[in-house]
């Protein structure tokens, strides 16, 4: 086995030298750290990241939580997306991700437990925001470093997040559809624990108001962020007497099940229904018709997560941050005018 000893030897300094060099010592030359880098290389040297880690009381490592188990939650290409934007940030600084779920939220609680108390990682980012949390009430007693992707439910407290305007999004989304002529606006949300549901719910109905537009009830629907919670929505709609002429629906996915299924009815979109939604997956563009969408950036949501977790577990009094992540409505085939 290659040791310190022998890349000291190959590169003709002393092993507390290339010591300094493994720790990126600012007081080591440029010079000097290209030459011991060379050796490693040539000698195979990785060092102990998990010795080292231990002296500097650091993991190098940041818990990530997935809302649902991550057979589900990873269905939904939102995922793997903000996953991406993490990564980004977390490889620059030479960072490892554990990434982790569970099938309840028992589960999932007992699962940040574990690795808060076993010192698994240094923080932790919540792909997540519900109400009354067990996890996030767990974190703060426990004066833990995390970041929630999404709005605090106790918005009161100090918290640090990395959120869109929800509200905003769901208002404008909506309005771009009554600005076609619809009237009968129909919602399909994802659970209503979630905050990114109420917001975007309520943005939706802040838009009907201004326009003077009574809400129905039996046109909002919450179902699972997933292609046969589109389904489901679909059936119900079908069965009413006046179906509507516009949807918004709260998720791409949820949005990719409902044309499959309108389809089957023989409701085509965008000429019988209008359909806007939320996310812009990279599948929103290429399914037909290409939807309409908001897109949130998910990829900076992720790499401004890692961002800010990264300078909390640095300086554990670096204050609460609020970071709004800008949308954008991206017009493409799903809407038509309402005539």
């Amino acid at each position: 086995m290659v040791t310190i000893k022998d890349v000291a030897k190959v590169s003709g300094v002393s092993p507390s030298t290339v010591s300094r060099v493994i720790a990126n010592n600012p007081r080591i030359s440029e010079e000097t750290k290209r030459k011991v880098r060379k050796a490693m290389k040539e000698l195979g040297y990785h060092p102990n990241i998990s010795a080292r880690n231990l002296v500097a009381k650091s993991t190098k490592a940041i818990g990530v939580i997935l809302p649902s188990s991550a057979n589900k939650a990873l269905q939904n290409p939102f995922f793997p997306e903000i996953l991406r934007g993490i990564m980004s940030v977390i490889h620059e600084v030479e960072y490892s991700m554990s990434l982790s779920t569970g099938e309840t939220e028992e589960e999932i609680f007992h699962e940040v437990q574990r690795m808060v108390h076993g010192s698994y990682v240094d923080g932790v980012i919540l792909l997540y925001s519900r109400i009354n949390d067990k996890v996030t009430n767990f974190l703060r007693e426990q004066d833990f470093p995390f970041v929630i992707v999404g709005k605090p439910y106790d918005f009161e407290t100090e918290i640090t997040h990395v959120d869109n305007d929800n509200f905003r999004a769901g208002k404008e989304i909506t309005e771009h559809l009554i600005s076609l002529g619809h009237k009968q606006i129909g919602f399909i949300g994802g659970s209503r624990d979630l905050f990114v549901t109420r917001d975007r719910v309520n943005g939706y109905l802040a838009a009907l108001q201004e326009a003077g537009i009574e809400d129905c009830e039996s046109f909002m629907i919450h179902t699972e962020f997933l292609k046969s919670g589109g389904r489901e929505a679909v059936e119900h709609l079908m069965s009413l007497d006046t179906p509507p002429t516009g949807l918004v629906v709260s998720d791409d996915l949820i949005s990719l099940g409902m044309l499959s299924m309108l389809e089957e009815y023989g409701v085509r979109v965008p000429q019988d229904i209008s359909m806007v939604s939320f996310n812009n997956v990279y599948l929103s563009e290429i399914t037909r018709p290409a939807l309409t969408t908001v897109d949130i950036q998910i990829y900076d949501l992720g790499a401004q997560s890692a961002k800010v977790l990264i300078e909390k577990t640095k300086n554990k009094n670096e204050p609460a941050k609020r970071i709004i992540i800008p949308h954008k409505i991206v017009y493409r085939d799903s809407v038509s005018e309402n005539s």
